[in-house]
């Protein structure tokens, strides 16, 4: 078999992955699910704000009669940590081609009390229904072909933003725009912009569950304004617009306004046949010390 061959067969597929196996929810009563936080997808301690936002959505895609989140929105009011976890679900209504419902997950803290972590509020509809009809003013970001891109796998390096643990770098395929990789070479560009190609590292195809990840995994753009340190999200809202092709996405994100120690990001997904398959918008606070 050739390497290529090779390589090709031992892709992930959906359904069988590591994205599948972290995000996976046992339904121990109806609308209770129990989870097990992984370690994986977290920077410096803190579990990423996409992959939780994953997770619930499998809950919801559960506990609801449509499959696919067409918008979701999360309010993030504890910080995750890696390890065991409950998401309690309530369906707020059922209609035809939409259904609505809202979600938290919680877990313990060290004295034993149940804590909020994340709570959120979505309306699923089947994506496979909608038509083909588009029309858009949207374009795709010009973003340089892959091998003209750098990731944190690269030779030349991309130097943590942040000390401490950045093990989701090792779950994703990132390739950098080069024009938004100036604060890794400590010449920020002032811009607010990040742009990146993206997948997940085992070469699993992209479904509307990892989009939601997607939206949330580029590095802030913060740091393109010269800002070092954790960017934590407040408010995350996503708009899935279809399912996306197979392949790497394009994925840019954009931050206007940083006011008051708050910035917002809002980020587009592009998949290989040049569609907007998804948008979000979030909140997120920096530290300017």
């Amino acid at each position: 078999m050739s390497e290529a061959a090779t390589a090709a067969a031992a892709r992930a597929t959906i359904g069988d992955s590591e994205f599948d196996r972290d995000t996976a929810v046992t339904r121990s009563e109806p609308g209770v699910y129990d989870v097990d936080l992984s370690a994986g997808w977290t920077i410096i301690n803190a579990v990423n704000g996409g992959y939780l936002l994953a997770v619930l959505g499998r809950a919801l895609a559960d506990a609801l009669p449509h499959p696919d989140p067409f918008t979701i929105s999360a309010h993030y009011l504890t910080a995750s940590r890696p390890g065991p976890a409950v998401v309690r679900t309530d369906v707020v209504r059922t209609g035809r081609t939409l259904s609505t419902g809202q979600a938290s997950l919680f877990q313990r803290d060290d004295d034993g009390r149940e804590v909020e972590r994340i709570r959120v509020l979505a309306s699923y509809g089947d994506l496979g229904t909608l038509p083909d009809d588009v029309r858009t003013s949207a374009k795709p970001p010009a973003i340089p072909p892959m091998e003209q891109c750098f990731g944190p796998q690269d030779a030349v390096g991309v130097p943590a933003p942040v000390p401490g643990s950045s093990a989701i770098t090792d779950r994703l395929m990132l390739k950098l725009d080069p024009a938004t990789l100036g604060w890794a070479l400590g010449s920020p560009s002032g811009n607010g912009e990040m742009r990146a190609w993206f997948g997940l590292a085992d070469g699993r195809d992209h479904d509307p569950l990892s989009l939601l990840l997607a939206v949330d995994a580029l590095p802030p753009t913060a740091f393109e304004l010269g800002i070092k340190g954790w960017v934590p999200t407040v408010e995350l809202t996503v708009h899935v617009r279809c399912r996306p092709a197979p392949g790497p996405l394009r994925v840019s994100i954009t931050t206007r306004n940083l006011a008051g120690g708050f910035l917002e990001e809002d980020a587009e997904v592009w998949d290989g046949a040049d569609r907007l398959v998804a948008q979000s918008r979030q909140l997120a606070r920096v530290r300017l010390d």
